[in-house]
């Protein structure tokens, strides 16, 4: 039974924890890390590393997702961000960075990035960045926002796409609207031949009518990090250890319920370290969503500052452009080391993969069964 705490009288709420009120327990075995294997697979696409970009124009391009293929991971490029809409994008990104730079004022790069926004789509440009990413030989995978998924799939598909994301803050398989016909994930999902990975959701009855909908992976969170604003806007959060256990919850019962149906579990947020992603994974995640812990790779194309796609909405923005200052490793050295750093901001998968094999977990799904404790 969920814990429940009245907040007043006659009102309670649910309690929830974030990955940084748990610990992972150690077993009575260890193993060596060489023995430890970071594999996954979405649909007929295998993966070296439980890794999704999230997909914000301040981490990925194309280049970018290039490298995160080669490197065993999934770069997912945003089909709606500046990649799509102007042809001289590293000047718009360096427009971006020296407003934020040299204005006390966040809403000044703000502003810049609505504007920069508001110009059209350009398919031809849509479709140069995919074929870029298709001709390398990586998985191609890229963002669409529900409201133009139907609108911009097409395009999508004939350029090479071969995983879809349909991402938003929230994302409900129930979505009602007075003003034209929203997306129906079930039917919109049936009519296509590659997988799709829905979210953000945060708790298990939304997690659940996803996977209902033939969804391939569900996204869990909505990319809180130190530039997210949505709960100061919204007034909505997540508090991301509860959310992930909740949503792989629903994820066994919904395997229960088709014989056999397995849906993934992205985790979105709230991963600035190592020790977050391993903690994600032993809450119930298949993989991690990760934007802000990228930021700092020579690679970025944002030159160390970062944004979610929410930043970027027409008239409410839920996130602002914060700059990082730090080591600037490459991607490879970000993800696998070496690192001198002693926090767990470089070598992110060398620490997932130290993780398990200090708590005696050779796959990531044994991992999922680990024990966990509270720290209060």
């Amino acid at each position: 039974m969920r814990d429940l705490v009245e907040i007043g009288m006659g009102r309670t709420a649910m309690r929830g924890y974030d990955l940084e009120d748990i610990e992972i327990v150690p077993s009575r075995r260890t193993r060596s890390s060489q023995d430890v294997s970071l594999a996954w697979q979405i649909d007929a696409y295998r993966f070296d590393i439980p890794l999704v970009t999230h997909p914000t124009d301040a981490v990925v391009s194309p280049a970018t997702a290039i490298r995160v293929g080669e490197l065993g991971g999934l770069g997912v490029l945003n089909a709606e961000g500046l990649w799509a809409r102007h042809s001289n994008v590293e000047e718009k990104l360096l427009e971006v960075v020296r407003t934020a730079e040299e204005n006390e004022d966040p809403a000044a790069a703000i502003t810049l990035l609505q504007e920069l926004h508001a110009a059209p789509l350009r398919r031809d440009l849509l479709t140069q960045s995919i074929k870029e990413i298709k001709d390398s030989g990586v998985t191609v995978a890229a963002r669409v926002s529900p409201q133009h998924a139907e609108e911009l799939t097409p395009d999508l598909l004939a350029a090479g796409v071969e995983v879809l994301m349909v991402h938003g803050t929230i994302v409900s398989a129930e979505h009602v609207a007075r003003d034209g016909e929203p997306l129906n994930l079930k039917r919109f999902i049936a009519d296509l031949d590659v997988p799709v990975i829905a979210g953000g959701v945060g708790d298990y009855r939304t997690a659940m009518h996803l996977m209902r909908t033939g969804a391939a992976g569900v996204i869990v969170g909505f990319g809180q990090s130190r530039s997210a604003t949505t709960t100061q806007v919204l007034g909505i959060g997540v508090p991301m250890a509860t959310a992930i256990a909740d949503a792989a919850a629903a994820r066994r019962d919904y395997l229960d319920e088709t014989g056999g149906r397995y849906v993934h579990v992205l985790a979105d947020g709230a991963l600035s370290y190592s020790g977050d992603i391993a903690k994600a994974i032993a809450c119930g995640a298949d993989a991690v969503m990760l934007g802000e812990a990228l930021t700092e790779a020579e690679e970025a194309p944002a030159q160390g500052y970062y944004w979610t796609s929410a930043a970027a909405h027409p008239n409410l923005p839920r996130s602002e452009i914060v700059g990082f200052t730090g080591a600037g490793a490459d991607l490879e050295t970000l993800l696998f080391g070496p690192s001198s750093d002693p926090f767990g901001t470089i070598n992110l998968f060398g620490g997932l993969r130290r993780s398990m094999a200090k708590t005696g977990y050779s796959e990531l799904k044994e991992f999922q069964k680990v024990g966990l404790s509270l720290r209060r």
